[in-house]
C-alpha cells in the first residue's frame, strides 16, 4: 500500500526554470543508421541555438533538453514523453528529417500534455527522406484536431551527417520561440494594480477574469491607503533614498525646485519608487500600475500627494541607481490593458524597455506642411512626417528613460538629456516632478494597444509597425507647447496606417510602442493566447512574406482567424 509524503514546511526551489523546452524528433524505424545519426544531430543543433538565443526578461533561465530517442513508434512516443514531463517540459518543437507515422509518433508524444502546449514543427525541405512530407502529414492532422500547431517549412542541407542549416530558418523558429515562452512563462505570474480604474476611464479596466482565463495572469489589487501609510509612515530604506536621490542630481539635465516645498516632495515622489518596488518585489510582480489621477494627486477633497512620475519611468527602464535591472513594465493612471501590452511586448523582445504614451494629437500632412510655411522652415519635402504626419506621442508619467535616446545608449548618456520640471499644479495640487525629454528619430518598432470585447469576450491587439523621427527645432517646440511642454514627447509615425485610419481606430486614450520587435513574433503570440489581430490599414497585405509568419493551417480550415479564434475561447 502507497503512503503519502509529507512535504517540507520551507520550501526550497528545485527546478531552474518555468520555461521548459523540449527539442525531438519523429522518424521512420526502416531508416539506415546514418540518416538516424543526421537527424539526432538536427536536433542536437537546433536544441542548442534555441539555448543560445532566447531569453527571458527575468530572473530565471530558459531551460531546453533534447532528446537522443528517434520517435519511430507509439513506445518511442511515451519514453521522451516521459523524460521531457520529468524536465517539466511546457514547449515542444518536433525537429524531423525523415519522413514519420503521424499518429504513431508526434500526436502519440503530444497526447501527454494539455492540447495548449505550445507545438512547433520545424523541418528541412530535403527530398532524399523527406521530413518534410511528415510535417505536412501531422501538421494537416493537427489541424483538423483543433490543435493550434505552428509549421516552419526551412531549408537545411540534403545530404551529410552535419547539415548546415539556413539562419533564416532558425530565425524564425526563434521568434516563434519568443512567443511560446512568452505564453508560457507569464502563467501563474501576477501584475499589481495600486488603485483602482482611474478617471473612470472603461478601457483601462483590469478584467481580472478574463486576463486570467487568456493570458493564466493573476492581477493583484491593492489599495492606495496602503502606499499613503507606507508613505507616511517612511517605511523604506532612508539611506538607499539618499542614494537615489543623490544619482538623480549628480546626473539628469535638471531637477526644478522652485515649487513651495519641492525638496521635500521629491523624497515623497522617491520614497515611493523604493516603496512600491518593495511590494512588487515580495508578491514576485512582472508588472504593475498606480492610479494617481484623480485620488492621489489631483482631489482637492483630501490632500493631494506628490506624482510619481519618475517613479514610473524608473520601472520601465533597464537601469536605476543601483545599475543595470529587467524593465518592469508599469502603467501610469492604473492602465491595465496599457500595462499588459507592455509587457507582453516587454518580454516578447527579450525586454526591451516599453513607452507609455498618450495618444495626443494627430499632426496630419497637411497641418505640417501648413506650419512649415507658416515657420519659414527650410525641408526638403520627403521628410517622413511630412509625407505622413505623425502622433504626439507623451505623458506625464510612465516613459522609459530609455527612450531619452536610441537602443543600446549608456545610461550616463541618456540622464544627460532628462530634467524633472515642476509638476503642472492645476492638474496636479499635490506638487511634485514630471519626467521630461524627446526621444529621438530611428527608433524602430511596433506601436499598439490591447483593448477587450464584452461581446465575444476576446482581447485584440491594435498594432502597426511604426518608427520615431526628428523635427526641426522650431516644429517641435511648437508641437510640445501645443500640448504639455514639461512632459515627454515622442513623435511617432505608423508603417501603414494613414492618420485618417490612425485617429479613427484608437482603441484608447494610450498607446505603447516597443523597439525592436518583430511581427511574426506578435502574430504567432496572438495565435497562442488566441488574441485577435487587428491591423485593419488599407496599405497593408494580408501576408508580407519574410515579415510576417505563416497563417496556422487550422485557422485557414476554420474560416480564417476570426473563426478558428472563436471557436477556441468556447473551448472547442
Amino acid at each position: 500500500m502507497g503512503k503519502a509524503v509529507r512535504l517540507s514546511e520551507r520550501f526550497t526551489e528545485t527546478r531552474k526554470s518555468s520555461i521548459n523546452i523540449g527539442v525531438c524528433a519523429a522518424c521512420d524505424p526502416r531508416i539506415d543508421d546514418d540518416a538516424r545519426i543526421r537527424t539526432q544531430n538536427i536536433v542536437d543543433k537546433i536544441a542548442g541555438v534555441i539555448s543560445e538565443r532566447v531569453k527571458v526578461p527575468a530572473n530565471e533561465t530558459v531551460n531546453v533538453v533534447w532528446s537522443p530517442i528517434l520517435i519511430d513508434g507509439e513506445k518511442q512516443a511515451d519514453e521522451v514523453a516521459r523524460q521531457f514531463k520529468a524536465e517539466g517540459v511546457n514547449i515542444v518543437v518536433c525537429t524531423p528529417d525523415t519522413w514519420a507515422f503521424p499518429q504513431l509518433t508526434l500526436m502519440s508524444l503530444m497526447a501527454h500534455f494539455p492540447k495548449d502546449t505550445p507545438l512547433n514543427i520545424t523541418c528541412g525541405n530535403s527530398a532524399p527522406k523527406p521530413g518534410v512530407v511528415f510535417a505536412h502529414a501531422v501538421n494537416g492532422a493537427f489541424a483538423q484536431q483543433g490543435r493550434l500547431t505552428h509549421l516552419n517549412v526551412g531549408s537545411w542541407d540534403d545530404n551529410g551527417l552535419d547539415p548546415a542549416i539556413k539562419p533564416e530558418t532558425l530565425d524564425q523558429l526563434i521568434d516563434w520561440c519568443y512567443a511560446a515562452v512568452t505564453y508560457v512563462g507569464l502563467k501563474g505570474r501576477r501584475v499589481v494594480c495600486f488603485g483602482h480604474d482611474s478617471m473612470g476611464m472603461e478601457t483601462a479596466l483590469t478584467h481580472v477574469n478574463a486576463t486570467r482565463n487568456t493570458f493564466g495572469l493573476e492581477v493583484t489589487r491593492l489599495d492606495m491607503k496602503l502606499l499613503a501609510d507606507k508613505l507616511n509612515k517612511k517605511d523604506y530604506d532612508k539611506e538607499e533614498l539618499k542614494a537615489l536621490k543623490n544619482w538623480l542630481e549628480s546626473n539628469l539635465k535638471s531637477i526644478d525646485k522652485s515649487q513651495q516645498g519641492a525638496d521635500e516632495k521629491l523624497d515623497q515622489s522617491l520614497g515611493m519608487y523604493l516603496i512600491m518596488r518593495d511590494l512588487l518585489t515580495d508578491l514576485d510582480a512582472v508588472g504593475g500600475a498606480f492610479m494617481n489621477q484623480l485620488e492621489w494627486g489631483s482631489d482637492r477633497r483630501g490632500l493631494p500627494l506628490p506624482i510619481c512620475d519618475m517613479a514610473e519611468s524608473l520601472f520601465n527602464s533597464t537601469f536605476d541607481h543601483n545599475g543595470a535591472k529587467f524593465a518592469m513594465p508599469f502603467g501610469t493612471e492604473a492602465d491595465m490593458q496599457g500595462t499588459l501590452t507592455m509587457l507582453f511586448k516587454t518580454w516578447l523582445s527579450g525586454g526591451n524597455p516599453p513607452l507609455f504614451m498618450d495618444f495626443r494629437k494627430v499632426w496630419e500632412p497637411w497641418e505640417l506642411k501648413k506650419k512649415v510655411e507658416e515657420l519659414g522652415l527650410k525641408v526638403t519635402g520627403k521628410e517622413l512626417w511630412l509625407q505622413k504626419g505623425l502622433v504626439d506621442g507623451d505623458n506625464s508619467g510612465s516613459a522609459s528613460l530609455n527612450w531619452a535616446g536610441l537602443p543600446g545608449e549608456k545610461s550616463e548618456d541618456l540622464l544627460k538629456r532628462i530634467t524633472m520640471p515642476g509638476a503642472e499644479l492645476y492638474y496636479f495640487p499635490g506638487g511634485g516632478n514630471s519626467v521630461s525629454f524627446v526621444s529621438p528619430g530611428g527608433i524602430d518598432g511596433i506601436a499598439s494597444r490591447l483593448t477587450y470585447s464584452e461581446l465575444n469576450g476576446m482581447f485584440s491587439l491594435i498594432w502597426d509597425e511604426a518608427t520615431t523621427v526628428d523635427l526641426p527645432k522650431e516644429m517641435e517646440a511648437f508641437i510640445s507647447n501645443s500640448s504639455n511642454v514639461t512632459w515627454p514627447h515622442t513623435w511617432v509615425v505608423p508603417k501603414y496606417a494613414t492618420m485618417a485610419e490612425y485617429k479613427q481606430y484608437a482603441p484608447a486614450n494610450h498607446f505603447h510602442m516597443t523597439a525592436g520587435l518583430k511581427p511574426a513574433v506578435l502574430q504567432y503570440w496572438m495565435d497562442l493566447t488566441n488574441v485577435l489581430s487587428v491591423a485593419p490599414w488599407q496599405n497593408r497585405a494580408g501576408l508580407l512574406e519574410g515579415v510576417d509568419r505563416p497563417v496556422p493551417l487550422m485557422h485557414l480550415i476554420n474560416g480564417g482567424e476570426y473563426e478558428a479564434k472563436k471557436l477556441r475561447s468556447k473551448g472547442f
